[in-house]
């Protein structure tokens, strides 16, 4: 059955303005062929948001990780159907999961496919690759070296991920794990890498410490994760413009799960070392992509609308610059730029409708008039 929706300003996901028209919709993508439907007039469509990092399994208002996987399968199956549905509610209509242990972000995956849950679409990593006793070791991703990296590795495409996951650096939320350390030698970043774009798999890279991020654009992974630039003197006062330059050789992406709760960090002197390092990164050419690794404490799954405000005051960018690493760029970064990301014949009918532009102001993305997801009508929350 066509759906057609009348008198709206579109923007596309690539465009540098928007134009006045009729979205259709046949058998969940979009259709050239015009027919009778809802007016819309004086509503504005975008393509539905993507976010690139979150954790489906995670639960945001638990703090101590290793309490995670207390709940029986069941009950975190269904949490993530919870939190799947609350995120399409908000516009976000596709998102990629960057680990868990059980890999039953999967089996939602999978039902969201066939239509049996409602949710955005997901493109799942299972274990990440991490050091013993690493970070996020406590999924079962662990490796004492390369053989047992690749080891790893084989055991995810066993269980049909969509990429690979490495911790090439320690992190936050891991006790006893530092977010300066390097996790594994450059032999075995690079393997990973090899090895998984061998079997038609992106990598993503966890990067905090700028010799872990040196790591990754040698090895040529396709999102840095974080790219935090942590050195000696702390957070964000170790960029390295020969690190930059490798990025850019290797056409390396920058996710830096920028989430909502940035809005608690106003210190001039912070900002500004930030926004210098995002600056730099962009004259270079690398670009940003939207993510706020949803699923860590505090930081909830359907944040992204609000999450891109902070996005855009610390990348320093426009709002057109902002959507675009929301959409069209993010779903390239993330293997879904042939699916997703764009209003456009033969994509799928992937879009969210405001009363204001947000191309003027980001805050409209805070609410949603209505959510079509694989051409699916859904009600904002």
């Amino acid at each position: 059955m066509m759906k057609t929706y009348k008198n709206l300003t579109i923007w596309d996901g690539c465009s540098d303005e928007m134009r006045e028209g009729d979205l259709s919709v046949a058998n969940g993508k979009f259709v050239l062929d015009p027919a009778n439907g809802r007016n819309f007039s004086g509503c504005f469509a975008i393509p539905g948001l993507i976010d690139a990092h979150v954790h489906l399994c995670l639960d945001p208002d638990i703090s101590d990780p290793l309490k995670q996987t207390e709940a029986d399968t069941e009950s975190i199956k269904q949490d993530i159907r919870d939190r799947a549905l609350a995120m399409v509610k908000v516009g976000i209509t596709s998102a990629r999961d960057l680990g868990g242990g059980q890999w039953l972000e999967l089996e939602i995956r999978d039902e969201i496919a066939r239509g049996r849950t409602l949710g955005p679409r997901l493109v799942c990593a299972g274990q990440p690759i991490t050091s013993v006793g690493g970070h996020c070791h406590f999924w079962g991703g662990e490796a004492i070296d390369t053989d047992a990296a690749i080891t790893v590795l084989q055991r995810q495409l066993e269980h049909d991920v969509d990429l690979i996951k490495i911790m090439v650096t320690g992190g936050n939320i891991t006790p006893g794990s530092k977010p300066i350390d390097t996790q594994f030698e450059d032999e075995t970043v690079s393997k990973i890498v090899m090895m998984s774009n061998a079997a038609d798999r992106h990598v993503a890279g966890h990067c905090h410490g700028t010799d872990g991020i040196r790591q990754a654009a040698k090895a040529g992974i396709r999102t840095v994760e974080h790219c935090s630039w942590v050195g000696e003197t702390g957070w964000g006062r170790d960029f390295n413009e020969k690190v930059v330059d490798a990025m850019v050789a290797n056409n390396v992406w920058v996710s830096p799960t920028i989430n909502a709760g940035w809005r608690r960090f106003q210190k001039p002197e912070f900002v500004e070392i930030v926004r210098s390092n995002y600056r730099k990164m962009k004259q270079a050419g690398i670009k940003l992509i939207a993510s706020t690794d949803a699923g860590i404490p505090k930081v909830y799954h359907h944040d992204l609308p609000r999450a891109l405000l902070e996005f855009a005051r610390f990348a320093e960018l426009t709002p057109l610059e902002t959507l675009k690493a929301a959409t069209s760029d993010c779903a390239t970064a993330i293997d879904l730029g042939d699916v997703t990301g764009q209003i456009k014949p033969g994509y799928s009918a992937d879009f969210v409708v405001y009363e204001s532009n947000p191309l003027e102001n980001l805050e409209a993305l805070q609410y949603p008039v209505l959510i079509v997801v694989k051409g699916e009508e859904v009600l904002p929350s």
